[in-house]
């Protein structure tokens, strides 16, 4: 059996998503899978699952391959709180049930990805402070997260991961040049983890400003 490599999406889904943020969301995902299944190795051993959060987390599409996968709508309420410390909680969640580990007879899946994105910040700011030392012993082969648009706080993003990206908006534009770069960085630790060494992620597009 092939050694697969799961990528996990949180998407922010809160109300100020609703119109054309939500609508590019949903155009710069879909062109980030077809970017993904022009790559031979992605094809083979990606599996992707996207949970999506607002006042409620919904496990939105469970863990797919990149072959079976298939685009769903995803859509935002027309108000409400962001609740990413119950996101956070689903995906901690989702991965140990997921994740097959290795074991002196086989070999385990690839270190997960964790690609957050947010155009806000947390409501739920202690669930969320619960759920970073349990994310963290996780080992994510990295963890991105994403501040879209001028309301997002990168500062709560920070305490998550090194590896934080803003963006100062949230047009379809944008959004399709931070998935396209997602899509190389998945391409390059599919690569990467092949040979063993640390994944790093490509330079990123002007667009989009890392946080350091």
């Amino acid at each position: 059996m092939n050694r697969r490599l799961l990528a996990y999406f949180l998407l922010d889904t809160s109300g100020s998503m609703r119109g054309e943020p939500i609508a590019a969301l949903n155009n710069g995902f879909n062109g980030l899978i077809s970017m993904l299944r022009s790559d031979p190795q992605a094809m083979d051993s990606l599996h992707i699952n996207v949970v999506t959060f607002d006042r409620e987390v919904n496990n939105l599409i469970p863990l797919v391959d990149l072959a079976s996968f298939h685009p769903v709508e995803i859509k935002c309420p027309d108000s409400g709180p962001t609740h990413t410390g119950q996101a956070l909680e689903m995906i901690y969640d989702l991965v140990n049930k997921d994740l097959i580990k290795g074991s002196s007879d086989r070999k385990g899946d690839w270190k997960p990805l964790l690609f957050v994105f947010t155009d806000g910040k947390p409501s739920d700011l202690q669930k969320y402070r619960e759920m970073m030392p349990k994310i963290k012993s996780l080992d994510f082969g990295v963890i991105v997260g994403c501040a879209a648009g001028p309301k997002a706080e990168v500062s709560f993003l920070q305490e998550l991961t090194s590896n934080v990206v803003k963006l100062d908006t949230t047009d379809a534009s944008t959004l399709t040049t931070f998935f396209q770069w997602v899509s190389s960085s998945i391409e390059m630790g599919s690569k990467s983890q092949g040979t063993g060494e640390s994944m790093t992620l490509p330079p990123p597009p002007s667009e989009l400003n890392i946080i350091v």
